[in-house]
C-alpha cells in the first residue's frame, strides 16, 4: 500500500508532522507492503477546496525537501501549490512515487457541514478520487493545546479497512479534541447543514457603501466548530460536539444520472438546438 501524504496548513503544520510520525511507524512494521511520502503546500492554503491555480500561466512549481522530525524515513516535499495541485503531482509519478491511496490532514479544525465543500483538506482527496484513488481527509477539533496525537492513532487504524474498500472510496474523519482515553467512541455522521458563513454585515453597523468591510459571522462549521443545538444527533458537527470521532463517506463530482432530470436535460437541448439553427 503506496500512500500519498498532504494537507493544507503547509508542510511544517504540527497536524501534518503528528500524521507523518504515526504513518512512519505504521509503514516500519511492514515496510515490504507499505511505503508513504509527503507532498504537501509550503505554506497555508486552507479554504481552497480542490483549487490549482491558473496553472496554464505557471512557469513551473517551486518545490524544497524537507524533514519530519520523527518521520525521517518519509521523503518529504514542500511545493508552492495548493493541496490539489500537491496531490496531482504526487500521483502522476513526479516523484518516482505512485500511490494509491491519498491521506490528507491532519487539518486544524473540524471539517462539517457545508465546510467540506470548500476544505483543502477534503479537496486533495476529492482530487485523488479523479485518478481513482481512494482518501482519508482527516481533521481534529480546535482548541487549546489540540490532540493531533489522538485523531492520528484514530487515522492510523482505519487505512487497512479503505485498502480493502473498493477504489475510489473516500472517508471524512473529524476528531474531537480530546486526549484518546476519553473518546466516547467514533460513529458514522450525516453530512449536516452547518455553514462556514452565516451571514455578513457592514462592519459599521450601518448599510453598505460604496466600499467599506463585511464582517463575517461565523457559523458552526468554523474551526471552534460553535453552536451546534440545532443539528440532529447524528449529524457529524453534533457527534463531535458529544465527544465521538466521527467518520463520513463522501463522493466526488460525477454525473448526476437520475432519471428526474432527462425532461429538464432534454428541453434546455432543445431551446439551445433551436437557436443554433436560428441564428446560423
Amino acid at each position: 500500500m503506496k500512500i500519498l501524504i498532504t494537507n493544507d496548513d503547509g508542510v511544517q503544520a504540527p497536524g501534518i508532522a503528528t500524521l507523518a510520525r504515526c504513518v512512519a511507524t505504521w509503514v516500519e512494521a511492514d515496510p515490504r507492503n507499505r511505503q508513504a511520502i509527503v507532498v504537501a503546500p509550503d505554506r497555508n492554503y486552507s479554504g481552497m477546496s480542490a483549487a490549482v491555480g491558473d496553472v496554464f500561466d505557471m512557469e513551473g512549481v517551486k518545490y524544497e525537501r524537507f524533514t519530519i522530525e520523527g518521520a525521517e524515513s518519509l521523503p518529504t516535499y514542500g511545493l508552492d501549490a495548493a493541496p490539489a495541485l500537491c496531490t496531482i503531482l504526487g500521483v502522476v509519478g513526479t516523484f518516482d512515487f505512485v500511490p494509491d491511496f491519498v491521506l490528507s490532514g491532519i487539518n486544524a479544525g473540524a471539517n462539517v457541514g457545508r465546510s467540506i465543500l470548500h476544505s483543502g483538506t477534503v479537496g486533495a482527496v476529492f482530487t485523488g478520487a479523479q485518478f481513482g484513488l481512494s482518501g482519508l481527509a482527516v481533521s481534529v477539533q480546535w482548541g487549546d493545546d489540540v490532540h493531533y496525537d489522538t485523531a492520528g492513532a484514530v487515522a492510523v487504524e482505519v487505512l487497512e479497512q479503505l485498502a480493502a474498500a473498493p477504489r475510489g472510496t473516500l472517508l471524512n474523519l473529524n476528531v474531537p479534541n480530546l486526549p484518546g482515553a476519553e473518546l466516547k467512541g467514533v460513529r458514522r455522521g450525516r453530512v449536516s447543514h452547518a455553514a462556514v458563513v452565516h451571514d455578513a454585515l457592514d462592519a459599521s453597523g450601518g448599510t453598505l457603501g460604496e466600499r467599506g468591510v463585511l464582517k463575517l459571522n461565523l457559523g458552526s462549521a468554523s474551526p471552534s466548530l460553535g453552536d451546534t443545538s440545532d443539528e440532529a444527533e447524528d449529524d457529524d458537527g453534533a457527534l463531535i460536539h458529544a465527544g465521538y470521532a466521527v467518520v463520513t463517506p463522501l463522493r466526488g463530482p460525477h454525473e448526476d444520472s437520475n432519471p428526474g432530470l432527462d425532461d429538464t436535460v432534454n428541453a434546455a437541448l432543445s431551446v439551445i438546438s433551436k437557436h443554433l439553427k436560428e441564428r446560423y
